[in-house]
This record gives C-alpha cells, sequence and structure tokens, in this order.
C-alpha cells in the first residue's frame, strides 16, 4: 500500500518540509507514545540524533510530545543509530527514536522507531501509525500529574563501545595502520574512542561536524578522500562510516573500495570457518551481487534474498535463525550483537581478520568475482512511471532475454523520488542491453 510517511527506513523527507517539520515529529511522538506505552506506568524512551542542524529542532519537537504523553525521555545526545537500537533493548525502553536521515545531505532529516527488544517497526505497527499521526491532536496528553520529564542517559557511548569491544573479542589493534572517515556524523562520539583504546594508528578524517558537512565530501557514498589519505598514509585499511554509522564501505590498500557483499562473504566464510554461523548461509537482498550467491554455494551455504531495506534483512535473520546478513551499499547486521546495520561493528569484525590473516586487504577484499551489473537512477517527480503499461512490457521482455542468465530489479526508492533500474548477468553485453531496454522505457514514461 501506499504510505504517507512511512518510506524503507522509518519517516525521511526535507528538514521544516510537509513531512519533516517540528509538527510531524510531534505528531508522531503523541502516537507513537499511545501506541508503545502499553501498561507501564512511567513508559521511557530512548532519543539519538546525528549532527544535522536541524536536530535539535526535531529533538525538542519529541521532547514536548513523548512528554506529554507521559514518557521519560532518556536523552542519549549525538550517538549512531545502532547504538540507539542497542541501548533501547539493554535498559528495556518502551521505544527508541534516531533523528537521522542516514547517507543523505544534512538539509534532510528522518526518524527511525526502534521497539523495546531493539528492532525497528513491523509493517504493520508503521501502517497503524500512519492513521494515528494524522489523529494525534485529537486526543488529550496525560494528566499534569503524569507529564513525563527529560534526562541525559550517562555514558551512552561508553555502554555502547564496551558491547562492540567484548562482542568482537579484539585485544588489540597495535601496528595496524588505519584511516577511519566518521562521515561528520554520530560516528565521531563513539568509534574514535574504540579505535584509540585498540591502540589502533588511526588517522581519523570527517571528525569536524559544523551541522551542514554529514556525508558532504566524506563518509560511505563519497569515499575519494579517505581513498586519498589510505594512499597518503600507506594504511592497511579505509573505513568509511556513513552519517548515522548504520552502513560502512572498506577501501583497500590500493585505494580500492569493497562493498557490503564483499564485506558479508568475507565475515560469512570467518564464522563459518569457526563453526559459528547460523542458518546455513546469509540473508541480503534483491540487490546483491549473483556473484555472491554463486561464491557461498562452493562454501555449501546458501543465499536468502529479501525486499531492500535491512529491516526485511533482519527479520527473516530473526525469524529463520541466521545471524549474518546485509545489504550492497554497507548495511551489515551481525545479529548475534545487533539488531540493525551497524558499521562499526561490522569493521570490527573485518579487522580481526585482517589483524588474524597474512593476507592484504585487496585479498581479504576479493572473496568472489562479482557478475557484471550497472545500477541507475532516474528522478521522478510526480506519477510512478514503473505503473506506465510500455515499462512492464520492456521489463519482461528483458527478463524474458535474460533468462535464467540475469536478472532486472527494477523499483522506486522508500526513501527519495527516485526510480532505481539495477541489471546484472554473468555476459556483460547481455547486461548492458536490458539496461538500455528498460531504461529508455522508463525515461519515455517520464517525458
Amino acid at each position: 500500500m501506499t504510505r504517507k510517511y512511512f518510506g524503507t527506513d522509518g519517516i525521511r523527507g526535507k528538514a521544516n518540509s510537509a513531512l519533516m517539520s517540528p509538527e510531524i515529529a510531534l505528531r508522531l511522538a503523541l502516537a507513537a507514545g499511545r501506541k508503545f506505552a502499553g501498561a507501564s506506568e512511567q513508559p521511557v524512551v530512548v532519543i539519538g540524533r546525528d549532527t544535522r542542524q536541524s536536530g535539535g529542532m526535531i529533538e525538542a519537537a519529541l521532547f514536548a510530545g513523548f512528554t506529554s504523553a507521559g514518557y521519560h525521555v532518556q536523552r542519549a545526545g549525538v550517538l549512531p543509530t545502532p547504538a540507539v537500537a542497542m541501548l533501547t533493548r539493554q535498559i528495556g525502553a518502551n521505544l527508541g527514536v534516531m533523528i537521522s536521515a542516514s547517507h543523505n545531505p544534512y538539509h534532510d532529516n528522518g526518524l527511525k522507531l526502534f521497539k523495546t527488544d531493539g528492532t525497528k517497526l513491523s509493517e504493520a505497527d508503521e501502517v497503524e501509525l500512519e492513521a494515528m499521526i494524522d489523529t494525534a491532536f485529537e486526543t488529550q496528553g496525560v494528566d499534569a500529574s503524569k507529564i513525563g520529564f527529560i534526562t541525559p542517559l550517562p555514558d551512552a557511548s561508553a555502554h555502547y563501545a564496551n558491547s562492540l569491544l567484548l562482542s568482537v573479542g579484539i585485544d588489540s589493534l597495535e601496528g595496524l595502520k588505519v584511516v577511519l572517515d566518521c562521515a561528520n556524523g554520530a560516528a565521531l562520539t563513539t568509534a574514535p574512542g574504540i579505535f584509540k583504546h585498540l591502540k589502533a594508528d588511526v588517522t581519523f578524517i570527517g571528525t569536524a561536524p559544523d551541522g551542514k558537512n554529514i556525508n558532504d565530501g566524506v563518509g560511505s557514498t563519497s569515499t575519494a578522500a579517505l581513498k586519498a589519505a589510505v594512499l597518503e598514509k600507506k594504511a592497511a585499511i579505509g573505513i568509511a562510516l556513513d552519517g548515522d554509522a548504520d552502513r560502512l564501505i572498506i577501501i583497500d590498500e590500493t585505494g580500492t573500495e569493497i562493498d557490503g557483499d564483499q564485506i558479508i562473504a568475507l565475515i560469512a566464510s570467518q564464522l563459518h570457518a569457526k563453526g559459528q554461523l547460523k542458518g546455513g548461509g546469509v540473508v541480503a537482498t534483491i540487490m546483491s551481487n549473483m556473484g555472491l550467491e554463486q561464491y557461498l554455494k562452493t562454501k555449501g551455504l546458501h543465499l536468502v534474498r529479501t525486499p531492500v531495506g535491512d529491516k526485511h534483512v533482519a527479520k527473516h535473520m530473526r525469524t529463520e535463525g541466521y545471524n549474518v546478513g546485509g545489504e550492497p551499499s554497507g548495511h551489515i547486521i551481525l545479529s548475534d550483537t545487533s539488531t540493525t546495520g551497524d558499521g562499526t561493528l561490522a569493521a570490527l569484525q573485518v579487522l580481526s581478520v585482517l589483524k588474524e590473516s597474512s593476507a592484504k586487504m585487496s585479498v581479504l577484499g576479493r572473496q568472489f568475482t562479482p557478475a557484471p551489473q550497472k545500477l541507475i537512477n532516474l528522478k521522478y517527480t510526480t506519477r510512478n512511471p514503473l505503473e506506465a503499461p510500455p515499462v512492464q512490457k520492456a521489463l519482461k521482455e528483458a527478463e524474458a532475454f535474460l533468462g535464467e542468465k540475469g536478472r532486472m530489479v527494477v523499483r522506486t526508492s522508500g526513501t527519495e523520488p527516485l526510480v532505481r533500474i539495477m541489471a546484472e548477468a554473468l555476459d556483460e553485453e547481455m547486461m548492458t542491453r536490458a539496461l538500455a531496454h528498460v531504461t529508455k522505457a522508463v525515461q519515455a514514461a517520464l517525458a
């Protein structure tokens, strides 16, 4: 069904616009506050944020809404999204809320919600909240004697950092040259301390936020600065987190980018060799490369695909008993420790392999040869072009042409007004032809 507020990962939009205004944040807090209070006499919510200029504005509206609904607000401050999820679970809060638009530019912002077990909301929860947001002002708040209050969450970053260090079990990274890019975002409150504790020889970039430079020329979606720093410092590895640190991209010692699929393959192989991989394989999305699937088969493992979005990956992992999953974008879920994508945790897992191995990152990061794949993004402003009959026809023709040697994934983004057209095939020429055929049809529908 079409959603008014929720997309692939919570609510996201341009700050101070109709979708991401203080009023929407207030309405959401009132609605979610009522829905998740349960029988609690003093319900609790953990609220964190990244470094965006609009974060304080949205935070203030959430404070007002949740205290009006009778909540004790635990203010976590600037903190990674996975830290908010972890702390929500650890203290048994009724709800956790992260204020972030992840890898988007500073002028966007968003709201990600976590239930008491640290998992993201189900689609049923989101559908119910959609209706409740619109009617949020029609219901009176709690009695004056039950209005909630706001307190800082003490040692939030330290609790999260200690949990990660204990889970991976690295004693030291002394002697290992690392460049860490915090994207001028939320990771700066946790990641530098973790790497200093491990005594790695670290060069930091993206650690000077000014409210407007989050993800700007730095971070997992803009790796040129990190590549240059890795080469300049002759580092063994570069690690790029995004604005809320729930994803990562690795740069090897040659300055080459390693995506989430290769990271999944590396971590899964390590855990499988130690007898610690659960479920007999990994969970990924429809966007993961065919090469990952073929590689896992050589290990006697399998790949399960879900719709795009780490919440879908996480849900399947929980219900079917897997402990490794993720997306090519670098959302990596290691569910023995985290309930959601965690870039820092995945980085530590990769570093543990690198530390134990005699191989360089350029070797470890090439677990398989990717099948030729290309993604094209086209903006749209009005009706969804994928609904046009000529587009549907072109897509069927492309799929028939590829057969079992390739696949098409065509969808609208859940976070931006984009049509994403992905083609993949064992043969590059086949992939190119199929992609061009569908792209031409979509462009005609947009004209």
